[in-house]
């Protein structure tokens, strides 16, 4: 059987979004996508204290794995990567990473791979294409859960929320043509195009703020004992033990 029979559904939300249904309604695997995202799961935020690396990054290797072996193998996760404009593992030019037991499919690739143990699915980065997805206001939960599998949520969703929060930060430090540039991959990998941030919720806003007020205090060099009063109690709770 093909990969994409056994892959998660790529789906986009319905309503006013007429662009992205226009070009990825079709786009479609024979799984649900799960109900569930980011938001919703405990834990997940990279700057949570309770946040634990070490259960977290076998969560990430998973969707390394999914992305590396089925998902750039499909005839929609193509279809998306093409419209956005960034190269899949196996087509960049230099040391193409494949899935270790390559398939047939649409547009993709067949045949065995005989990839050396170095250009396994560990290789490849997962953070240049959650910031692609984002920064093109197509990071729907259908759309991750296409591209990284099952385990999208507490595998990329942490970095999901965190890049969400980088496209603020970048839009509040900088005009259009600054952030087009950060997020530009140069020399041909550049953004198509850009679109504000989709469906932020209050919380997800308010977190940005305190980050960003942070970030202010520490360029005036209010940290520590000199922190706001405001922002002393969050910046202790989180500081690593023995940290300087």
């Amino acid at each position: 059987m093909g990969s994409e029979e056994n892959a998660p559904m790529m789906d986009f939300p319905r309503g006013n979004d007429a662009e992205s249904q226009q070009h990825f309604q079709h786009a479609a695997f024979t799984n649900p996508t799960p109900p569930s995202g980011p938001a919703d799961q405990t834990n997940t935020r990279t700057d949570d204290p309770q946040f634990d690396i070490f259960e977290w990054y076998p969560k990430y290797q998973s969707c390394q794995k999914y992305f590396v072996d089925h998902a750039q193998q499909s005839a929609a996760v193509q279809a998306v990567a093409a419209f956005v404009n960034i190269c899949l593992p196996f087509q960049r030019p230099s040391n193409p990473i494949g899935a270790s037991e390559q398939r047939l499919s649409p547009g993709g690739l067949m045949g065995r791979s005989n990839l050396p143990p170095h250009q396994s699915h560990t290789a490849v980065s997962l953070v240049p294409y959650l910031r692609r997805l984002v920064v093109t206001g197509l990071d729907f939960p259908g759309v991750l859960h296409g591209f990284f599998g099952d385990d999208w949520a507490s595998g990329v969703g942490p970095l999901h929320e965190q890049e969400r929060r980088n496209y603020l930060f970048a839009a509040k430090s900088g005009g259009w043509a600054s952030v087009k540039k950060d997020y530009d991959m140069l020399p041909v990998e550049t953004v198509p195009f850009m679109r504000p941030l989709q469906n932020p919720i209050n919380a997800e806003i308010e977190a940005a703020e305190k980050s960003w007020s942070e970030w202010l205090a520490m360029e005036d060099w209010m940290v520590g004992p000199r922190a706001p009063e405001n922002l002393k109690s969050g910046s202790e709770q989180t500081r690593p033990r023995g940290g300087r």
